[in-house]
């Protein structure tokens, strides 16, 4: 029950995040600077592109109906019509599956054909000079026919392969300059385009009610008249249709509607858009433009023939595109929850300028006096209000602290060379010292015999110990890695020397014991005391055995010292303690036996 409870507990509960006010005039103005343009972008992008309707894609219908006529006035060879002949719609318009119809505008005939033998039209694939060169049943895919395996004579000049085919076989020629049909520039197409928007329940089409039926389309002075002429249409594409009509091509009429179904601004009208779609720079060998065949058949004393007809024109595909959108209150809601968040870009940019600035390259600048320093100072009270440094928790993290050194140095225990003191590893900033705890404790007249305490001026925590470095202890010399004088050579095994060979100082120099505030804050007996008792305050008293007593008092002097340097239990936890300041701690609470294993958990 006690469980269940606690889980029921955990369910109601409110999480939410702590945030810190910057109390400046400049980022107040970048901030309200950025979010002006983001409310502008929002309502503006909301308003003109319709954000807060309901889409849905248009489904159209779409009728064509080509009127004109044409006259062919005749030309050489059987490559053009008859004098004075007619052209109308049965006979340049084809039909086409979908949106698409095709206008013939240029033609070559092949007349009187019958199935018979003949010899092949010369072309480089069907020239021969004897019947080796033809193959019997051989069927060309680029042929006319079906081979008989003799090479025949075509005419004076030339002999090809005989085939079963349509004969005469037909004549490869070029089309017609200019295009016989090339004034069906003017004719007319009438477009009837039907559309429907189902999920809104709406449908119109493109003619309207009081359509004049001898209009005729024009970009600007009638861009809503369906009825369009073929000559406006490629002269809106940028083209000539002098020059398609010849080998023929294929033109795009887009239909775009954008309807707005709002009743307070309704509108829903198609706008007309021409382009040409294939590729009118198509090199001559790979067949430009667009062209196919069909044929006329017809008998004659019971004789079947046809009349083969090439046909060049343009193919019209029509393309319908758009959206309905009508008013949806959760499009609304949606859209504007979506755009809350590019407020947070103005978040984004100023913790940017902050971290910019307040990062290592101003770590000098804080500590000098220059002027241009200023604004990285102000950055840097900023970071340090609103960012925390925290370094992943690892076995093999150490930290170390030297006297002489304004910053903490992290280093990896598996890159750690021959010392702990040559190790170069990678600056931390110092936490900075939260003195609000210590002023509370009640710690008047904690000394019996107070040393009158330095000179705040020249106190070495404010400035680099200086003088003359100490003597060296009486018990042996110095190892060679020490800089106070008042190391000791470690005692523990090779793999986990190097950990114990550290000094308090980086450079030659006094070592840090010799201060008054090492004394003070690390050495105190009865601020120790005072400092276990505030654990358990009202529990059972410290043991009263001599060795139990100085070994609560050692460790708690070093984790003393360890806050001390390093400012918090974050990174005392990985702190590594100077050897000169381990064994001064240890001869003021030393053990019995002198066997010492290390610092190993906080008092």
């Amino acid at each position: 029950m006690p469980a269940c409870s606690s889980c029921w507990n955990e369910v109601f509960q409110y999480e939410t995040n702590k945030v810190t006010q910057i109390q400046s005039t400049n980022y107040g103005t970048i901030k309200w600077f950025l979010h002006m343009i983001v409310l502008f972008y929002i309502s503006f992008a909301l308003l003109s592109d319709k954000l807060y309707q309901q889409k849905e894609p248009v489904i159209s219908s779409v009728n064509a109906k080509v009127k004109g006529i044409a006259e062919v006035a005749g030309g050489a060879g059987a490559a053009a019509a008859a004098a004075g002949s007619i052209f109308d719609a049965a006979d340049y318009t084809f039909g086409l599956q979908g949106n698409s119809f095709f206008v013939m505008t240029n033609f070559l005939k092949t007349e009187g054909q019958q199935q018979k033998l003949c010899p092949e039209y010369p072309t480089r694939r069907t020239v021969c000079s004897s019947d080796r060169g033809c193959k019997k049943g051989w069927t060309d895919p680029l042929g006319k026919g079906i081979q008989t395996g003799k090479c025949i004579s075509f005419n004076a000049t030339h002999k090809t392969c005989e085939v079963w085919a349509w004969c005469p076989a037909e004549a490869v020629e070029e089309a017609p300059r200019p295009a016989l049909l090339s004034s069906a520039e003017n004719f007319t197409v009438l477009i009837k385009n039907n559309i429907g928007f189902p999920g809104h329940n709406y449908t119109t089409r493109n003619i309207l009610p009081d359509l004049n039926v001898s209009c005729t389309f024009h970009k600007t002075q009638n861009p809503q008249c369906p009825i369009f002429r073929l000559g406006d249409i490629l002269r809106e594409a940028g083209e000539n249709f002098s020059e398609v009509a010849i080998q023929g091509g294929i033109m795009g009429i887009e239909i775009y509607w954008d309807c707005n179904l709002d009743q307070w601004s309704h509108h829903c009208r198609p706008k007309y858009s021409f382009r040409r779609l294939d590729n009118k720079t198509t090199n001559e060998s790979l067949i430009p433009g667009y062209n196919f065949r069909f044929a006329k058949y017809y008998r004659e004393n019971n004789v079947e023939y046809r009349t083969l007809i090439k046909v060049f024109g343009i193919r019209f595909d029509i393309l319908v595109f758009g959206t309905g959108g009508k008013f949806d209150i959760i499009q609304l809601v949606v859209y504007i929850g979506s755009t809350l968040s590019y407020f947070g870009l103005a978040t984004v940019f100023i913790d940017f300028l902050i971290k910019t600035y307040s990062n290592s390259l101003c770590q000098t600048c804080v500590y000098s006096s220059c002027k241009c320093c200023k604004p990285c100072m102000v950055n840097e009270y900023y970071y340090r209000k609103k960012f925390e440094f925290i370094v992943e928790p690892s076995p093999t993290l150490k930290y170390v602290s030297f006297v002489d050194e304004p910053h903490i140095r992290m280093v990896d225990q598996k890159l750690l060379g021959k010392s702990l003191q040559d190790a170069k590893g990678r600056p931390v900033p110092r936490p900075e010292a939260d003195f609000t705890a210590l002023s509370a404790l009640p710690l008047p007249d904690l000394d019996p015999d107070p040393q009158p305490g330095p000179d705040e001026a020249e106190a070495e925590e404010l400035q680099p110990l200086r003088g003359a470095p100490a003597p060296e202890p009486a018990d042996g010399p110095s190892p060679g890695w020490c800089r106070c004088g008042r190391c000791r050579p470690s005692a523990l095994p090779e793999p986990r020397r190097p950990l114990e060979e550290l000094c308090c100082r980086r450079a030659p120099g006094p070592c840090i014991t010799s201060s008054p505030l090492f004394a003070a804050l690390v050495l105190c007996p009865r601020r120790l005391r005072l400092l276990l008792l505030l654990r358990e305050p009202l529990g059972a008293a410290p043991p009263a055995a001599a060795a139990a007593a100085a070994r609560r008092l050692r460790h708690c002097a070093y984790r003393c010292y360890a806050a001390w340097r390093f400012g918090g239990a974050d990174l005392a936890d990985f702190a590594i303690l100077p050897s000169c300041c381990r064994w001064r701690i240890r001869r003021e609470f030393p053990r019995a036996d002198g066997r010492y294993r290390g610092f190993q958990s906080p008092c």
